[in-house]
């Protein structure tokens, strides 16, 4: 993994770098500033590259044909919204929190969605990690079945088991969206059930509610079969 430790004296740093993961230590007079490098993942049908402004207008253009296949999932509606989308996926990278991609199609360069990795959960007392979630996924009604999503899953699981070497990769989605949960057991990840009441809804209409979850995985022992499905499914 690629990491630069920094200490900075009761502040923080003047300029945070794309994809920091920043942890403050409560009570000390350091904060502790943990650089990853955003990697740019190179693909046949897809560039996955760090989250920018300058995706906003794809975006907002790529979010409005067929809404009905976002009926659970946080997808911007206009260009106001999608610049608001990107700036608060932006502050969560600042925070550490989030590691977000825009999707680009390799064959126009046009960002046609977003991922991102989540919730990264570290051995204590040290920095590696041993467990991460890939999510906020969305693709543009014409990016859709067209081995962009599968591509991007293959190489964001390559980059978590073989960089990173984790042990576990989490993705979860609404537990009423039949198609995010046949996209996600078709790239091989494991059903592990359903965690009522797990988070907000995303829903349009839902403000306010909670959802249950459908929970899936893959561990490190089972990527190298998966990695093979996966492969043989992107010739």
């Amino acid at each position: 993994m690629l990491r630069s430790l920094v200490q900075v004296q009761l502040a923080p740093p003047q300029d945070p770098v794309a994809g920091s993961r920043r942890r403050h230590c409560k009570g000390a007079e350091d904060i502790v500033d943990e650089q990853i490098e955003v990697p740019t993942l190179e693909g046949r049908y897809v560039r996955l590259v760090p989250l920018a402004l300058e995706h906003v207008a794809d975006l907002a253009g790529e979010a409005q044909p067929a809404r009905d296949t976002f009926a659970f999932a946080a997808v911007p509606d206009g260009p106001l919204a999608a610049d608001a989308y990107v700036r608060e996926r932006l502050a969560r990278r600042a925070a550490g929190t989030l590691m977000p991609f825009a999707q680009l199609r390799a064959s126009d360069g046009r960002a046609v969605g977003c991922t991102a990795f989540l919730n990264f959960r570290e051995w204590p007392g040290s920095d590696a990690l041993y467990a991460v979630e890939v999510g906020g996924t969305w693709l543009g009604a014409s990016a859709q079945r067209t081995g962009i999503n599968r591509e991007a899953k293959f190489m964001l699981f390559s980059h978590a088991f073989d960089v990173w070497k984790v042990s576990r990769v989490d993705l979860k989605t609404d537990a009423r969206n039949a198609r995010a949960r046949a996209a996600i057991e078709g790239v091989g990840a494991s059903f592990e059930g359903i965690l009522r009441n797990w988070q907000p809804s995303q829903a349009p209409a839902e403000q306010g509610r909670l959802r249950d979850s459908a929970m899936y995985s893959i561990l490190a022992a089972e990527w190298p079969s998966v990695r093979v499905h996966l492969a043989a499914s992107l010739v």
